[in-house]
């Protein structure tokens, strides 16, 4: 069941800086929550692109995808910023065709540049590649059978997906177990974009054009996820 408050949104300007001390209090907090799916209704608010004939279910209070190539399962609703997207994810590994343990990946704050005002007006058939056309935050958690974790700011041109040295982690802590649950959170507060997994901060960007609204996208390649606790939070000034 999707659930859904419609309320005031605030903005807090950020200084710019490149590097944020870890120590340091953040400056957004929980406010309300706009959104929730408790995956019991099926697919009713998502919209899948897959490149390969794939499996997708939501029932149960998880949302399972089982993809031999790449898969994009889109949350339908367009979210705007300053917010927080939350949920916990799963790579499964038992015994099954495409159990990889890799790719727990997605994309938040994108629109297309071909028609930014809906993103499905330019639908994309699940290639990576596709989605080079998005202005959009995109972490790829377990990438490259699970050798490396990366954080990339499109900018919507093809061939283009700028990464910075430091978004490029390959220690043990930012990659992935099997069949453990991990708790993301997906951060975009004006300029401030962060990604947590179990509490960690894992990447922090300070975009001085920040990408404002968008959709969020939940991602993989040749991999079963399954995923719980999904919401969507305005966030306020700490």
């Amino acid at each position: 069941m999707l659930t859904r408050r419609v309320l005031a949104l605030s903005a807090f300007a950020l200084p710019l800086a490149t590097t944020a001390h870890a120590q340091a209090p953040e400056p957004w907090r929980k406010a309300d929550r706009l959104y929730t799916d408790e995956f019991t209704q099926g697919l009713a608010n998502w919209i899948v692109e897959a490149e390969k004939p794939s499996f997708a279910k939501a029932e149960n209070g998880v949302l399972e995808l089982d993809a031999p190539a790449g898969l994009t399962a889109w949350f339908k609703p367009r979210l705007q910023g300053p917010l927080l997207v939350e949920y916990q994810a799963q790579a499964v590994y038992d015994g099954g065709r495409n159990d990889r343990i890799s790719d727990l990946n997605a994309f938040w704050m994108a629109t297309d540049v071909r028609s930014p005002d809906d993103l499905f007006a330019s639908p994309r058939s699940g290639a990576f590649a596709d989605y080079d056309l998005l202005k959009t935050y995109y972490v790829g958690q377990g990438g490259n059978y699970n050798s490396t974790t990366r954080l990339r700011r499109y900018v919507g041109r093809a061939g283009d997906r700028p990464m910075l040295p430091q978004h490029d982690l390959k220690g043990a802590r930012a990659l992935l177990q099997p069949n453990r649950w991990v708790a993301v959170q997906l951060v975009a507060y004006d300029g401030l974009i962060q990604y947590w997994a179990d509490g960690r901060k894992l990447f922090e960007l300070i975009d001085q054009d920040p990408y404002r609204s968008g959709w969020l996208g939940l991602r993989t390649t040749w991999s079963r996820l399954r995923f719980r606790d999904f919401a969507v939070w305005r966030l306020a000034a700490a």
